[in-house]
């Protein structure tokens, strides 16, 4: 489990392989991740968006952006914690994503809340440093 907190969010990432999705013999890994995203401050908020920096074995670079995730934006109250599921393919075996979620509180004020740095790596292999 990765964690990270921003103003009193707490971001937690649980990454896992798909091999029923994979293909090694085509270059292709899948993985899924779990992210729970508690609000253990004391106001309201709301994610409006998100960021991802995708770099894979080989070095390669893939920035995604838009707006929420799993097509909502969710809004916690203090206290409240949010909880999706989503996935990554890449075309080697590991990689690592890192990224933010852009918040609004209740006094409409915008900031980011970091998501931690999260290794995929094959169950079985040696972890690399991406």
């Amino acid at each position: 489990m990765y964690r990270a907190a921003t103003r009193n969010i707490v971001v937690e990432v649980e990454p896992f392989y798909m091999p029923e999705r994979s293909d090694p013999d085509e270059n292709r890994y899948v993985w899924a991740y779990r992210v729970t995203i508690a609000n253990r401050s004391d106001e309201w908020v709301q994610l409006l968006s998100r960021y991802w920096r995708i770099t894979d074995e080989a070095g390669r670079v893939e920035e995604v952006q838009g707006p929420g995730v799993v097509g909502e934006q969710p809004e916690l109250d203090p206290g409240d914690s949010y909880q999706y599921t989503s996935g990554c393919p890449l075309s080697t075996p590991s990689g690592v994503m890192v990224g933010h979620y852009t918040m609004r509180n209740t006094e409409d004020e915008l900031f980011d809340v970091a998501i931690p740095a999260f290794s995929l790596d094959l169950p079985g292999t040696m972890r690399t440093v991406n």
